[in-house]
């Protein structure tokens, strides 16, 4: 017995730094502009929303112009929709809770101004939509709101513009301490408006041509790798047809399928994503700090009319990752590297479209299925953590051992470390095999305090296959002198 208590105050010990079992996240809050019937891709990326619509907050879809649809707005379209969703919505509730019923989702649309860009900014041009970021802004909840641009940004530079004439600069500040935004490429002048107007205000996007996007990552076909989850023939087997009414009202890719949808996927809770982070890479893309030169924008690129000017000061835009994707091997290892590498700023988001396609499409399979005839994501638990410090030199532990699956699936891991999303840029090579549910490592030598980010993709067999992830943040401690 004096022997085992050791071994147990040590088993003791590791529990105490896991994090507890049910702990949920937060739900972002979040507020859609959208030009809706300016290209089929909205309707696309509002399909995927709703089947996500108890995981996130949806305060407002608000229906807007932008540089491709200047004169109009197509509140209807977003209407029926949510009408398609109503229709699958009690069927989405047996595989997850919290789906909101179709008549709150539509008492949340709004309308924005029918001018095109600024020329819809300034006294007397107040509309639903402003109105309703104002209002969801001087809600009393400490989260902060998310405005996810897929069109043109002057219904949120309405509401700026509001909060700036009718607040105290101590007010405003306040407000907008509260509000996060992501849009995908400048569709109307009033986003560089914005940026300058007010320069604190946290904003990512990729100025500049379209051929510039991050989110380009989220349909781009890369030579040499396998993009079947983006083809014609995968959208129409796993999402339009025999998945019932809200996968019938998804349209067909005429440009670029669902070019609007990263700027929420990172809002999604699946142990990989950090909305707050954006430099530590999601879903939604990867995207750093900092002022970018004109010249690197495709200024000359197609902007839909849209003038590219030099931003004023830094906004949270471009990042480059390079990834190596692991493929199935047939004997021995179960996987294998890639022979080739993708890098580039539009690989932050590529990099995990797999996973977040066959995410789209076991969620569309709850629209119709029972419980027992759909898939569902794997449980990830972390041991000893998620974030662990260790000294120069020094060995340490990183464990998934724990993680599980509801529907009782076989699962599948694969650890890596993430460089781009850490300071410590350098590769750690990881022991024992990077597809088993424990690894080990060894911390390099530092001569400042230094992190970097290791990930688990932890993945199911079932149909299509699931994957969760976890994030394990390691600091490096140089040694005492």
């Amino acid at each position: 017995m004096m022997r085992l208590l050791p071994i147990m105050a040590m088993f003791s010990a590791l529990l105490a730094c896991m994090p507890a079992l049910g702990h949920a996240e937060p739900k972002q809050r979040l507020i859609v502009l959208t030009d809706i019937e300016a290209d089929p891709d909205d309707s696309q990326s509002l399909v995927r929303l709703l089947l996500y619509a108890n995981q996130i907050d949806i305060e407002g879809i608000v229906a807007t112009t932008s540089t491709h649809q200047k004169s109009r707005i197509a509140p209807a379209s977003i209407h029926a929709i949510i009408d398609a969703y109503g229709l699958v919505q009690p069927n989405l509730l047996k595989h997850e809770p919290g789906f909101p019923k179709a008549g709150a989702l539509k008492a949340v649309v709004r309308s924005g101004s029918q001018l095109y860009g600024m020329q819809g900014v300034g006294d007397g041009k107040d509309t639903p939509g402003s109105d309703a970021i104002i209002k969801a802004l001087e809600k009393n909840d400490t989260r902060p709101l998310w405005v996810s641009v897929w069109g043109g940004a002057n219904t949120l530079a309405q509401a700026l513009y509001r909060i700036g004439h009718d607040r105290t600069p101590e007010q405003t500040a306040r407000l907008l301490s509260k509000l996060r935004v992501y849009t995908i490429s400048d569709q109307d002048d009033s986003g560089i408006w914005i940026r300058t107007r007010f320069p604190d205000l946290f904003y990512i996007v990729s100025p500049g041509g379209y051929g510039n996007g991050t989110w380009t990552g989220m349909h781009s076909t890369e030579p040499g790798f396998d993009s079947t989850e983006v083809s014609n023939n995968w959208i129409a087997a796993h999402i339009q047809q025999g998945h019932g009414p809200l996968g019938a009202v998804y349209p067909d890719v005429s440009f670029g399928v669902e070019g609007d949808t990263p700027a929420f996927l990172s809002l999604i809770p699946n142990g990989l994503n950090a909305p707050e982070h954006p430099d530590w890479g999601g879903w939604g893309g990867r995207y750093e700090f900092y002022t970018p030169a004109l010249e690197t924008t495709n200024p000359d690129g197609f902007t839909g009319g849209v003038p590219v000017l030099q931003e004023p000061h830094a906004i949270w835009t471009n990042a480059v990752d390079s990834y190596t994707p692991t493929v199935y091997n047939e004997f021995g290892r179960s996987v294998r590297a890639h022979d080739k590498v993708s890098t580039g700023y539009r690989t932050t988001i590529w990099r995990w479209r797999k996973d977040f396609q066959n995410d789209f499409a076991a969620r569309m399979d709850w629209s119709t299925k029972p419980y027992k005839g759909a898939n569902h994501p794997p449980v990830v638990k972390l041991s000893p953590g998620e974030r662990l410090t260790v000294k120069s030199g020094e060995g340490f532990m990183l464990s998934a051992a724990g993680s599980s699956d509801p529907d009782g699936d076989s699962l599948s891991y694969l650890w890596f470390q993430y460089p781009e999303a850490g300071t410590y840029k350098e590769p750690i090579k990881l022991g024992y095999a990077e597809n088993h549910h424990t690894v080990w490592g060894q911390a390099p030598v530092v001569t400042k305090r230094e992190t970097a980010h290791f990930i688990v993709k932890v993945i199911d067999k079932g149909s299509p296959a699931l994957t969760r992830y976890g994030r394990v943040i390691v600091t490096f401690m140089p040694s005492a002198p």
